[in-house]
């Protein structure tokens, strides 16, 4: 009887990665990485610094992660083209970046 090992790939460190495609029409994928397991809040922001869109608050597991905005509020509705931010908080990693929406 033969093992067979698979080796699971954790990141050695917490990153937020710049978003892709940007500029991006209507959708862009942000990746970022966990070194542990922990609570993980991702929001964008306008440039006034007023909140968009939450895409993440919850726990996650360790591991290389990714998610998609699709260039909307909290409400579902189309934002307007333009510059926005978009934050990571992680334990006591946090990380922003800019992303530019084209209409």
């Amino acid at each position: 009887m033969e093992l067979t090992v698979y080796e699971i790939s954790i990141p050695a460190q917490y990153a937020l990665h710049q978003n892709y495609p940007n500029p991006f029409n209507p959708i862009t994928s942000l990746r970022y990485d966990l070194p542990k397991d922990d609570l993980v809040n991702i929001t964008i922001y306008d440039m006034m610094g007023r909140i968009v869109k939450t895409l993440v608050n919850s726990s996650q597991t360790a591991g290389y992660k990714s998610i998609q905005w699709s260039a909307t509020n909290d409400r579902n509705e189309p934002v307007s083209a333009g510059l926005y931010l978009y934050v990571i908080q992680a334990g006591e990693f946090r990380q922003t970046k800019k992303m530019v929406l084209l209409k």
